[in-house]
């Protein structure tokens, strides 16, 4: 079974080792704006005084990411300092949430407030939370299975996206299906 998150349950889950040791916290996620993808997390300690760690979780050392806990396969799968976190950020990485979520045909779907991932083994993004425009504070799930492209201000989505949204994580998945097999038609 597939499980989705928002990225804003996976801040405050406890980065975990094989083994059991209670290691870190995540405190925020870094995306990569150029892949539409996460780049790491920034941690912070365990405890009621602990505050920001100058270590980071590069993604590709995540072995698992399930609903209550990030999983490392042992402490060495933190980096030494937060040089992830700053590369991000130097190449213009970092934050998506308050871009324009626009269709290639020039129609914009919403501002976007949350990211949606596919957790698991591999975690993945595959899609983001936007609030519609005229709708006041009503979001939908709109999935991306390939951003056009992502800057800071904007995410481009296919045409198609636009026309394959959910309410809740509980119907984004056939949401998800719908635009897989449309984008797969149209090439």
């Amino acid at each position: 079974m597939t499980a989705y998150m928002r990225a804003s349950e996976i801040a405050k889950l406890p980065v975990v080792t094989l083994e059991g040791e209670d290691v870190a916290q995540v405190k925020d996620i870094v995306f990569d704006i150029a892949r539409g993808s996460v780049r790491c997390f920034t941690l912070s300690g365990r405890g009621l005084f602990a505050g920001p760690l100058k270590r980071d979780l590069p993604w590709s050392r995540v072995h698992a990411l399930g609903p209550d806990a990030v999983m490392i396969r042992d402490e060495n799968a933190l980096a030494e300092d937060d040089q992830t976190t700053k590369d991000a950020t130097a190449s213009g990485g970092g934050n998506v949430l308050g871009a324009r979520a626009m269709t290639e045909g020039g129609t914009d779907l919403g501002k976007v407030v949350d990211v949606i991932i596919e957790a698991g083994r591999k975690p993945v993004v595959v899609g983001y939370e936007i609030e519609a425009p005229g709708r006041g504070h009503h979001s939908v799930l709109l999935p991306v299975i390939k951003p056009v492209a992502v800057s800071g201000e904007m995410v481009l989505v296919p045409e198609a996206a636009g026309e394959f949204t959910a309410g809740d994580l509980a119907g984004f998945p056939e949401a998800l299906r719908g635009l897989r097999t449309r984008l797969e038609q149209e090439t």
